[in-house]
């Protein structure tokens, strides 16, 4: 299946098969959202929920980015259940409970998506080969993003994602948010108030002990300036772990 033979929006089968043979190597559901893809599911228009659709009276693609919702689908659920989405606008909206139930061959990915993602594959194959030919760089000394983040930026990148009092957890500085974790210790010329925190450690400690989902913390060391020299650290990290 070539780039214009794949839909506008692909099913899961057709989405994993064209990246399969693009990447050859083997796609799941799991992979395609830890890799930060998002699905979509059509919703038909419906007057009971009709806020949701504005305009649109045929109905209209709407997206699944809710961490918990991801989570379930990512742990093997046999069907999916968005509880938050997006409408006809793009303005988040949280669905009445219990949320949309759809089968699974409901789910879509944007044709746009799943391109953009094998570019990146590719421009990091590309890096990685380079990286492993070229000389290995002078050593630089180290400047103080080099040491870790500020709690106000740890919020920004992570707050959203964590099911706890983040700002509170750092203050506290208990398990991975202390010194023996995540927190960089303090040298003589640094207070308590100006410590800073690991982010590859604060965000690996977040998904293995607190199952915060590794597709949100991949898209927080992608659109974070403050992370951007981290994002390496990160990437490295995941596949030495096999994630």
């Amino acid at each position: 299946m070539s780039a214009t033979e794949l839909p506008y929006r692909a099913t899961l089968l057709e989405a994993c098969t064209w990246l399969e043979q693009q990447t050859a190597s083997p796609w799941t559901l799991a992979r395609l959202l830890e890799h930060a893809v998002t699905p979509y599911v059509w919703l038909d228009y419906d007057p009971a929920h009709a806020e949701l659709f504005g305009d649109a009276n045929g109905g209209y693609a709407a997206p699944i980015f809710f961490q918990d919702d991801i989570a379930r689908l990512i742990a093997g659920s046999d069907d999916v259940l968005m509880t938050m989405t997006k409408d006809a606008y793009k303005i988040v909206a949280h669905l009445p409970p219990p949320g949309f139930r759809r089968p699974l061959d409901a789910l879509r990915f944007q044709k746009k998506d799943l391109t953009q993602l094998v570019a990146r594959l590719e421009r990091e194959a590309q890096a990685a080969i380079a990286a492993a030919a070229a000389p290995p760089p002078e050593p630089k000394a180290p400047t103080e993003s080099a040491f870790g983040i500020n709690k106000a930026q740890v919020l920004e990148a992570f707050a959203a994602h964590a099911r706890m009092d983040l700002g509170a957890a750092l203050d506290n500085a208990i398990g991975i948010f202390g010194d023996d974790g995540a927190r960089v210790k303090a040298s003589v010329r640094k207070s308590k108030r100006n410590a800073v925190w690991n982010p590859v450690t604060l965000a690996l400690g977040l998904h293995d002990l607190h199952r915060v989902p590794l597709g949100p913390l991949r898209r927080a060391f992608q659109a974070h300036d403050f992370l951007l020299d981290w994002e390496d650290d990160w990437e490295q990290s995941l596949r030495l772990l096999g994630k």
